[in-house]
C-alpha cells in the first residue's frame, strides 16, 4: 500500500493520533532547570577536575619554560606577561576547585577563544602535526566546554532546604 492510501484509511477510521503540543523554549528551559540538581558538598565532576589541573599545569608549564630560555617567535617573552598569565591561571585554578561560578564561567570563556583559535588555526595548518594538535585541542577542549555547561546550571542551582 502507498504512503497515501495508509495515511487516507487511517484517518477514514479514526485511528489518527491527535498531534502532540510542541513544548516552547521557555517551557523546556524550565523543565531542564528542575532536572538540575545542586553539588553536594566536596562534590566535583570530572569536568571540574580537569580544568583546574589543566588551569594550574599550564600556569607551572609556563613559568617552567620562561626560565628554562624558551623562546616565542625568536623572543623571549617579558618575565611581568608570564607572572601575570601563571597568576591569572592559579587563581582560576583555585576558583573551579571550590566551585566559584566566576571561575568556571572565565575559564570557559578562555576555552572558547582557544577553540575559535584553533578553528582557525586548522585552516592554516602547513602540515600534518599542527593539523593533528588542531584537532586534538578542538576535540578535547570541545568536549571540556560542553561538560562544563552543566557544571555551570548545577553550581548556579540553590540547595534545597532541610538538607
Amino acid at each position: 500500500m502507498g504512503r497515501r492510501s495508509r495515511k487516507e484509511s487511517l484517518s477514514e477510521t479514526g485511528a489518527q493520533a491527535p498531534p502532540k503540543k510542541r513544548l516552547s523554549s521557555a517551557e523546556r528551559d524550565e523543565i531542564a532547570r528542575a532536572e538540575l540538581l545542586p553539588l553536594k558538598p566536596g562534590e566535583r565532576p570530572l569536568a571540574v577536575k580537569i580544568s583546574s589541573a589543566l588551569a594550574a599545569a599550564l600556569a607551572v608549564a609556563n613559568v617552567a619554560f620562561y626560565f628554562a630560555g624558551v623562546e616565542v617567535q625568536g623572543q623571549k617573552p617579558a618575565l611581568i606577561g608570564v607572572l601575570l598569565f601563571a597568576a591569572v591561571m592559579l587563581l582560576a585554578a583555585w576558583g573551579m576547585w571550590t566551585l566559584r561560578y566566576w571561575a568556571l564561567l572565565g575559564f570557559q570563556a578562555l576555552l572558547a577563544m582557544t577553540l575559535v583559535i584553533a578553528g582557525l588555526s586548522l585552516m592554516v595548518a602547513g602540515n600534518l602535526l599542527a593539523v593533528i594538535l588542531c584537532i586534538v585541542i578542538l576535540l578535547g577542549g570541545g568536549w571540556l566546554f560542553w561538560k562544563l555547561i552543566r557544571v555551570l546550571g548545577r553550581v548556579k542551582v540553590p540547595s534545597l532546604r532541610g538538607d
